[in-house]
């Protein structure tokens, strides 16, 4: 018995060091992918705000994640699970035909492919999928946003964010809410790594003779992160790459969420919802701080 115990929990050690090892390389990938696109979109002139030095932009930026979250856990709560999928989709869509414009500016090309991806997402949303999927839409989103944002707006914001998402996980607990509905809704706005191998979100396992839903289980079988995770914190580093001709800021930013993400995870339990942007973006600011004394000294 004793032997078995031991084999389970090195078992299960080395599921946690994939899991974390994956989830960070997700944050890498978000960061990576973000960096890459804010150049030509730059040139392309897609930019989320006129002004990015403007005061206000962060302020309009988190009324509208409070809109948009309060409309989602309104039209939930009266049954329209459908709505709020087909308005999801659309937004998805929206964010991915904007990357494919730039990396493909071709005729045809941006509205094939996003249609192509919509239908895999409607067709086929499995973890994986979502997993792909979602790369595209962080990179795209917080790149966008990156080069929309100057340096003390992106920093106001990240702080205003920070401080909003512990109130709405530990407080309110509105934000677990959305999560586990989202889970249901199988769209790009989680990053999933399963904890077992045949785990699937297209699948439902049955116990005895009932079928489980996926946020029953999901928090169980699989490693969830909100794309918000991963996409906040890059802001500053894409907005740290646009403002200064070092990359010591952004790569300051860019290794301070990892350290961020890093701390989180040696305490986050399994089964039990953490906030993540205190950490995250904690760890992006006091890294952007640490670069810019390397290259003002």
């Amino acid at each position: 018995m004793n032997l078995m115990s031991e084999e389970e929990t090195q078992e299960e050690r080395r599921a946690s060091i994939l899991l974390f090892i994956g989830m960070g390389s997700f944050i890498l990938l978000t960061q990576i992918i973000a960096l890459l696109l804010a150049p030509p979109f730059e040139e392309a002139g897609i930019m989320a705000f006129e002004n990015p030095e403007d005061p206000r932009n962060p302020i309009l930026f988190f009324i509208f994640i409070i809109a948009f979250t309060a409309f989602i856990l309104l039209v939930l709560k009266f049954g329209g699970k459908r709505l709020v999928y087909f308005v999801m989709l659309a937004a998805v869509a929206g964010t991915i035909y904007y990357v494919m414009l730039v990396l493909f500016p071709y005729p045809y090309i941006p509205v094939v492919s996003t249609l192509a991806l919509a239908v895999l997402l409607f067709k086929y949303p499995e973890w994986y999928v979502l997993d792909v999927t979602g790369l595209l839409i962080g990179g795209g989103a917080a790149a966008i946003f990156g080069i929309s944002l100057g340096i003390l707006p992106v920093l106001l914001l990240l702080i205003i964010l920070a401080v909003y998402d512990a109130v709405a996980v530990y407080k309110t607990k509105h934000m677990v809410t959305l999560a586990e509905s989202v889970i249901d809704l199988r769209m790009p706005v989680l990053f999933v790594l399963p904890r077992t191998r045949n785990f699937s979100l297209l699948r439902k396992p049955v116990q005895g003779s009932q079928e489980i839903d996926a946020p029953e289980r999901g928090m169980e079988d699989a490693f969830f992160m909100g794309l918000g995770d991963a996409i906040i914190p890059t802001l500053l580093v894409v907005a740290s790459r646009a403002s200064y001709a070092s990359l010591a800021p952004a790569f300051g930013a860019l290794i301070g969420t990892l350290a961020g993400y890093a701390v989180l995870s040696s305490f986050a339990g399994r089964g039990k919802p953490h906030a993540g942007l205190p950490l995250l973006n904690s760890g992006a600011i006091l890294g952007f701080a640490i670069g810019y004394l390397v290259m003002v000294v």
